[in-house]
């Protein structure tokens, strides 16, 4: 029982005192912080509240918000979105109407009010800040793609890009 205590305590003395130094990992978007301290988080900027339409990122993606939604209430209760953007209310508020598939069931029957499927615009439209992007996009939306085709066959180009 000695000899093996005695092993064990020599082997754990000569794991520490041959291992480096301990490997940090550290995260792309956390920069130089390693991942087990905390980070500080960055300043909150001004939202973005303008009202113009910004276009989408890729295709399928909810419109994004361009105005500040701090402190709207959207619950089982109440939802404050509808105040402006409701079909019925749009036409005072000048705001853009929420989508017809917004007051459809999920087996496609129009309903007289905004499905619960869809009620809690936050679940997928987001507010927009003023900050660069993290990840470069190249995504270019259909008719961008179709405008660059026909400029490039209008100028003797191959359609698609595609070279001889």
């Amino acid at each position: 029982m000695k000899k093996w205590c005695g092993a064990l305590v020599f082997t754990v003395l000569a794991a520490t005192a041959t291992a480096g130094p301990p490997v940090v990992v550290v995260d792309a978007l956390r920069g130089a912080v390693p991942i087990p301290e905390n980070t500080r988080p960055p300043r909150m900027g001004n939202a973005v509240n303008d009202d113009l339409r910004r276009t989408r990122n890729y295709d399928m993606q909810p419109p994004i918000i361009p105005h500040r939604v701090d402190g709207y209430q959207v619950d089982k209760n109440f939802n404050k979105c509808l105040d402006c953007h409701a079909r019925a209310k749009t036409e005072f508020s000048q705001a853009i109407p929420v989508s017809a598939t917004h007051y459809m069931d999920r087996d496609g029957r129009v309903l007289g009010r905004v499905s619960t499927r869809r009620y809690f615009c936050l679940q997928c439209h987001v507010a927009q800040d003023a900050v660069p992007p993290l990840v470069r996009n190249t995504f270019a939306d259909v008719d961008t793609v179709m405008r660059q085709e026909a400029a490039a066959s209008a100028a003797g180009g191959r359609p698609g890009g595609a070279r001889r």
